[in-house]
């Protein structure tokens, strides 16, 4: 019976804490807090029964009618409550909050008991509606449809535009600015309001950006007038390409995201929910077909289709310009979700699209690690990355400047640091981002947060022993709302210890628990995970290998990648300290990386070397290659 509720407790992932989901002021570097569980559909299902509540399942959300606009008085007002976290938005009275608020709204409303819905409301948030803003943005613009014939075919020519016709542009609400080179375009959200807008500028190149950068919980829609809906919708990433389909007029219905690939706000779901068929059309960059399976969970799987990224089938702007049928391309999307797949036929077009994109599916480069990209290739989510050292040879240093490199570049990352507190950590990654001492230059330190905080880095606020229930349940929730493609976890040893059923198991046995979950979860959730795990008290003198892991040989077995770092200082004058890859799953590449130290800026940023110094490298890496 003891060893069945050790197995109960170490496998199962007890729902112990709620999200803080504030969404009016959600923004990259949200600290992920413990509290109460978050919602389910089966949860949120049982307890609407329960109390006789209707309810319709939509693809992404269940649908009700509204229990706070005026206490029921307006039965024809529908709430979209979020299957995944039980988050909630009304289009009327635009209130939002957590399942747990709703419920108790729900429970005493329908068992004819007293609530204090005023007292409650105070506890929700309102959607901004962003229209006023919009209209005193716009005072300097023109709208589209006020230009004249000529004046807007002469835009339409300068600024290579697809032929759309002055009439779709006005659908759009699309104004223009002169002086800026400019067009913008409002994002709407539910309830027909004005959530922000998307800008279009050629000056000096061409520039699309979201306003508000942060929380623009709207879309781009065009649907084409006197035509019958078919329930089908293609998604896109950049106005551009929404003006490209219109301009073939290859689809009915075209939306625009909001923030591209980067993000995918729970506030928009609801408005997709009629659709019963989505077409996702994106670019055939890295994280195009990643983006497109990590949107497709929000969104439903099932009615999810994705337009393969291949040389014959690229973004909807690039193919309109190469003269392709857009039709036919759209005609080929193939279903995300596959029950099984079985057979070579069923594999081929991704088989395809990977030769045709070999270097961008590599994964995402670093800019500051060039040996990196030439050993492992470029970072790949659904990988495990081990990376471990001796205490006090820089692994958190290391692997914070390693995650910002990444960061930079758009990879969106989760911070798990139970052995630094959240604000060293942010003050160590924002001088490696500024590359100078912060002490030193206090004067631009706004100009660096300004800059640092537009980065899609999140943190949780852990500290010190924590339960694998707990981080897990944070990870997971973390990687759905925030589309998460990075975890890291400094360290495992922290998670190793905390409950009191397993406090008299064998540690290796824990480790192994918390290896092979964090192995699944990436695998499941197509999500990179790094953790940093201290290796065995050896003797200084003898270089880690992979048997120095501190554990089984489960952690070593599962990992994609081990980085080891050898700290050669320890026992010589002249030692050096250097990065070696002892593990690479993908390519079976093996080498060292070295790590010069600059305490200015805090970082092992590489410098640039000559045509010699890397033929140099290289036959140090071959040479180490040899010698295993």
């Amino acid at each position: 019976m003891l060893l069945k509720s050790v197995l109960r407790c170490c496998f199962t992932y007890q729902r112990v804490f709620q999200w803080k989901c504030r969404t009016k002021f959600r923004c990259f570097h949200n600290e992920v807090t413990p509290g109460l569980s978050p919602a389910s559909s089966g949860r949120i299902k049982t307890t609407l029964r329960q109390y006789n509540v209707n309810f319709q399942e939509g693809h992404a959300c269940i649908v009700i009618n509204c229990p706070i606009c005026d206490s029921y008085k307006h039965h024809d007002t529908k709430l979209y409550i979020n299957k995944t976290t039980g988050l909630f938005v009304c289009p009327k009275c635009r209130y939002t909050g957590l399942w747990d608020v709703l419920s108790r709204i729900i429970g005493p409303q329908k068992s004819a008991k007293n609530v204090d819905l005023a007292a409650i409301k105070q506890t929700l948030h309102i959607e901004e509606d962003f229209t006023e803003k919009w209209i005193n943005s716009m005072e300097s613009c023109q709208k589209i449809s006020e230009l004249s014939e000529n004046s807007y075919n002469e835009l339409i020519t300068n600024y290579a535009f697809p032929k759309v016709t002055q009439g779709q542009m006005d659908q759009l609400g699309c104004h223009y600015k002169d002086t800026e080179s400019s067009f913008y375009f409002p994002l709407m959200t539910i309830g027909n309001k004005i959530a922000g807008y998307k800008c279009l500028s050629f000056s000096p190149i061409v520039n699309e950006k979201t306003v508000p950068s942060i929380g623009a919980n709207g879309l781009i829609i065009y649907k084409e007038k006197k035509t019958k809906t078919d329930g089908t919708a293609v998604v896109v990433p950049s106005v551009e390409d929404l003006l490209a389909l219109i301009a073939e007029k290859s689809a009915n219905t075209v939306v625009c995201l909001p923030y591209g690939l980067q993000h995918l706000p729970l506030h928009i779901l609801p408005i997709l929910e009629p659709f019963k068929k989505l077409i996702l059309w994106f670019d055939n960059d890295p994280t195009s077909w990643d983006s497109a399976r990590h949107f497709a969970k929000k969104l439903n799987e099932k009615r999810c289709f994705f337009v393969r990224p291949t040389n014959h089938q690229p973004r909807p702007k690039v193919a309109a310009v190469r003269g392709y049928n857009l039709k036919n391309i759209l005609h080929e999307a193939q279903p995300i979700w596959h029950k099984s797949i079985t057979t070579f036929h069923a594999l081929r077009e991704d088989i395809l699209s990977d030769l045709q994109n070999i270097d961008k599916v590599e994964g995402v480069k670093w800019s500051r690690y060039p040996t990196l990209n030439r050993i492992l290739k470029g970072h790949r989510r659904g990988e495990f990355t081990v990376l471990t050292g001796p205490t006090g040879s820089g692994k958190t240093t290391f692997i914070s400047e390693y995650s910002l490199d990444l960061a930079m570049q758009g990879v969106n990352t989760l911070w798990g640091s139970f052995e630094i507190r959240n604000t060293r950590l942010a003050r160590t990654m924002l001088q490696q981002m500024a590359g100078v001492s912060l002490a030193e230059n206090l004067q631009d330190f706004n100009t660096y947060a300004d800059e640092f905080e537009k980065l899609p880095i999140y943190f949780m606020t852990f500290h010190g022993q924590q339960s694998l229930a707990v981080v897990m349940e944070a990870v997971e929730h973390a990687t759905y709302v925030h589309d998460i493609a990075h975890v890291i976890i400094d360290n495992v040893q922290f998670m190793m210890g905390m409950s009191e059923a397993t406090k008299h198991l064998d540690r290796y046995w824990r480790q192994d628990v918390i290896v092979s979950a964090f192995r699944s979860f990436a695998t499941k959730n197509n999500c990179h995970v790094t953790l940093v795990i201290h290796p065995r008290k050896e003797r200084v003198e003898e270089d880690l290998t992979t048997a120095s892991i501190f554990g089984g040989a489960k952690a070593s077995q599962e990992a994609d990648n081990i980085l080891i770092i050898q700290d050669k200082r320890l026992t010589s004058l002249r030692g050096k300290k250097y990065l070696q890859i002892a593990k690479n799953r993908y390519s079976g590449d093996l080498g060292v990386m070295t790590m010069d130290f600059d305490k200015a800026s805090l970082s092992y940023q590489q410098k640039k070397k000559s045509k010699s110094e890397e033929s140099v490298e290289e036959g140090k890496d071959k040479q180490f290659k040899e010698k295993r």
